[in-house]
């Protein structure tokens, strides 16, 4: 191969790349775009939750604790079962644990 074939290779490879670069960079801004419309977006949600939400949950609150003192005006009982259901289901879990604990030892022995 001679020295003028080499060059002749070697820029049409550099031609190559050119081209493939340029490819890159219509690609690359179409990217850009598409993440400038995506941040619009977000922004735009982002207003909209503001706007929206922030407002109305204390709104919400304040009424939930109405409702729930209403409630609990009208069914005292209900809110003192709650607890011993809570109550309950701990000691539940407890006794299965002992209960598992026992069986251990009881293996253990044998």
């Amino acid at each position: 191969m001679t020295d003028s074939e080499k060059l002749d290779l070697l820029i049409s490879d550099m031609q190559s790349m050119q081209s493939d670069i340029q490819n890159m960079q219509c690609e690359m801004r179409g990217m850009k775009s598409e993440v400038q419309d995506m941040n619009m977006r977000i922004k735009s949600l982002e207003l909209h939750v503001e706007n929206g939400t922030d407002k109305n949950i204390p709104l919400i609150a304040e009424n939930f604790i109405e409702l729930t003192k209403k409630l609990n005006q009208a069914i005292p009982a209900a809110d003192k079962n709650l607890a011993y259901e809570v109550k309950v289901n701990y000691l539940i879990e407890k006794f299965q644990l002992l209960e598992q604990r026992v069986t251990k030892l009881e293996e253990q022995t044998a």
